[in-house]
């Protein structure tokens, strides 16, 4: 549960949200799996950093990248119109 420390006009109206599940607070969950993830992360070349580091190693630029092979990735596999 998230408390809210600010008591704004809006306050009762997020906790509500919050309470029947319209509003999410905190981190989102991936939307990648993991085997996905590290494949792209081989075909990129930074593998080895996420295997030292963790996926919060990596750099900004590398995830974005990432982002773009999935999206990539996601297109290629759409039906064609």
């Amino acid at each position: 549960m998230i408390f809210l420390m600010n008591k704004g006009p809006f306050s009762h109206t997020i906790h509500t949200a919050v309470r029947k599940g319209m509003l999410m607070l905190g981190r989102r969950r991936g939307v990648m799996s993991d085997g996905l993830k590290e494949e792209i992360a081989k075909e990129l070349g930074f593998y080895d950093v996420v295997q030292k580091e963790g996926w919060g190693g990596i750099r900004a630029k590398d995830a974005g990248n990432m982002v773009k092979r999935a999206i990539e990735i996601a297109q290629q596999n759409l039906p064609n119109k």
